[in-house]
């Protein structure tokens, strides 16, 4: 099902030029013996017509991807973060909430005056400039762009064969939000639906899971953490459990809807992991990634570790 979706939906722009990209950075960090993470972020649109006007869309943002991001680099790994456009990226995100121009001020009223950032700005633009330009300088950090459901399924195969390669070296951290439903391109209106058409109905068909494919077949040696976010806290660790039968990766990061940025579930198949924030680590503007990123690292160092003994 997964092979057939990939065959029919329509390939992204420049996808050999992004795939070329991706196997040149692999094997950078591949020469420095360096951890690759692909990380996923954001929501994907179903378009609703060929000539897009409208399109079915989820409120992810990017917020988990992108921190996690931050954190990944900062703990030695290179990072591939296929994103979804305009959606949260690493470093930017700090500022995200802001209109750019505020952050700034002339010098005097000169034409010709320098442009400095308001002092009440400066210490926070220094940390994140400096962790940027590191990772700028040595060169862990590839962007990988996707807007549809079907430019991220067809980057995210993209990705994953390319990190074969690195065996057990590799991580997959899955934390966009995929749309289950769409539109196949065969039933799909080629122009804009018309309001003068009357009321407009809908037939969705189901997206295949990729996860098994991935596993199985496009990176089977690879670290896999999936995200299972739920609404009803009584079937959130049994959910979890169940996709990890199912398509047998490693790792399920497991999130109430409500409670997401304070508490999260680490499961694996033997263990469940709870991790939390306290008020006041909230309070001094500590993130929920930080502390799940640093548990993958053990988990993943392990997991390579045994590579190497067997």
């Amino acid at each position: 099902m997964a092979a057939k979706f990939l065959r029919q939906s329509s390939v992204p722009d420049k996808l050999e030029e992004k795939r070329s990209a991706v196997l040149d950075f692999i094997e950078h960090q591949k020469g420095l013996d360096r951890k690759v993470v692909l990380v996923t972020s954001g929501g994907t649109t179903v378009p609703l017509e060929s000539k897009t006007v409208r399109f079915i869309d989820n409120f992810s943002v990017g917020s988990r991807g992108a921190s996690s991001t931050e954190y990944f680099l900062k703990e030695g790994y290179a990072v591939i973060f296929l994103h979804r456009n305009r959606s949260l990226k690493p470093f930017l995100r700090h500022f995200s909430g802001y209109n750019f121009l505020d952050l700034l001020q002339l010098d005097n009223d000169n034409p010709n005056s320098d442009v400095k950032v308001k002092p009440e700005y400066q210490e926070r633009l220094v940390c994140v400039l400096r962790d940027y330009q590191q990772v700028q300088k040595e060169g862990t950090l590839l962007m990988v762009e996707f807007q549809t459901l079907s430019d991220y399924l067809h980057l995210l195969q993209v990705c994953s064969t390319c990190l074969q390669s690195l065996g057990r070296s590799a991580m997959l951290y899955l934390a966009a939000a995929v749309a289950d439903f769409y539109i196949p391109k065969d039933q799909m209106p080629e122009h804009k639906i018309q309001s003068s058409d009357g009321p407009l109905q809908l037939s969705l068909q189901l997206v295949p899971k990729m996860l098994e494919p991935l596993v199985k077949e496009w990176v089977p040696q690879a670290y896999v953490v999936s995200f299972k976010l739920e609404t009803n806290k009584d079937i959130l660790v049994s959910k979890s459990l169940q996709a990890l039968e199912k398509y047998q990766h490693q790792l399920v990061v497991a999130n109430l809807l409500d409670t997401r940025k304070k508490e999260v579930k680490l499961v694996t198949r033997d263990t469940c992991l709870d991790i939390t924030m306290t008020t006041h680590e909230l309070s001094q503007g500590q993130e929920i990634e930080e502390k799940i990123v640093k548990e993958l690292k053990s988990l993943h160092s392990a997991f390579c570790s045994h590579d190497e003994q067997t």
